[in-house]
């Protein structure tokens, strides 16, 4: 195969097993089987200590599995991004697995498009039980009340089919507990469904920090959800920080919202909110690479 010494321990010593098997009837009839998607050396290597790879059978597992997904995706790059982004693909019966998620998807009105979307964000969900999907489908639409129509029903659909009931439920406990209602969270989910992936510690010390130390209302944070996603401690606070000098100082006119500060690209706000103060003031920038230390 080419490989460097390197490459040959990190194999032998994931896979010892393979210097047990016949080198022409059983290991290279599977590597070439493999080498046909134009994978690397390394990226081979990489493939092959993260599945049992010798206990696949190359007619009955390994090349069925690859001539579906070629099928699936049609093309090898497609292909080999995929096994690499999710090796165990190649351990599952993918003929018979996932033929029955794509048709219950359809059924529930995902496009073809959203089904790709799916598989190459998330391989693993479309080897699931398709009753879980169902059930995370209909979850979102009763609990959430997000119509199939909406542009983020695809991303509601991730979310909660990555969580179990009752990690959900802790969650919205949590929310609750701040006076948060049914309706601010289903407002929240329908905005940003990915609020719901934040861990539970930190959706207290945000919402600490949000509503116990600024003072704001879970409608506000239901309507501008994007900032319980935004890295807290990264952009979060230092621009809030920034923001409350410049008020102190007199440096902004009008009102200026945390969100419109917060949401900027890092580029926008510098060059806004921090470098033309930099001569006059230096201490603002000083402040603000502090707090992003």
């Amino acid at each position: 195969m080419g490989l460097n010494k390197s490459q040959m321990k990190t194999l032998v010593s994931s896979s010892p097993q393979l210097l047990c098997h016949h080198v022409e009837e059983n290991i290279k009839p599977k590597i070439e089987a493999l080498q046909q998607l134009g994978l690397s050396r390394s990226d081979l290597v990489t493939l092959i200590t993260k599945v049992d790879f010798m206990k696949r059978g190359l007619k009955t597992i390994l090349k069925p599995n690859l001539n579906y997904l070629m099928e699936l995706l049609g093309s090898q790059d497609s292909v080999a991004k995929i096994v690499m982004k999710e090796p165990r693909l190649l351990s599952r019966n993918l003929p018979k697995v996932i033929p029955p998620n794509i048709l219950l998807l359809q059924d529930l009105g995902f496009s073809r498009m959203d089904i790709e979307t799916i598989f190459n964000r998330h391989p693993r969900f479309l080897l699931n039980n398709p009753e879980w999907l169902e059930r995370a489908v209909h979850r979102l639409e009763k609990n959430f009340h997000m119509s199939r129509g909406s542009r983020m029903f695809l991303h509601g659909f991730v979310v909660l089919r990555s969580l179990d009931e009752s990690k959900l439920q802790r969650k919205l406990n949590i929310f609750q507990s701040f006076g948060w209602s049914d309706s601010d969270i289903c407002k929240m989910v329908r905005t940003v469904p990915y609020c719901l992936t934040t861990s539970e510690a930190k959706i207290r010390i945000t919402l600490k920090f949000f509503m116990n130390e600024l003072g704001y209302e879970p409608s506000y944070l239901a309507s501008n959800a994007p900032l319980l996603k935004y890295s807290f401690e990264k952009r979060v606070v230092p621009r809030n920080e920034i923001l409350n000098f410049l008020k102190e100082n007199q440096l902004v006119k009008g009102k200026l919202s945390l969100y419109t500060v917060v949401k900027c690209t890092e580029l926008q706000f510098l060059e806004k909110y921090v470098l033309p103060f930099r001569e006059t003031m230096p201490e603002v920038y000083d402040l603000y690479m502090k707090t992003r230390s």
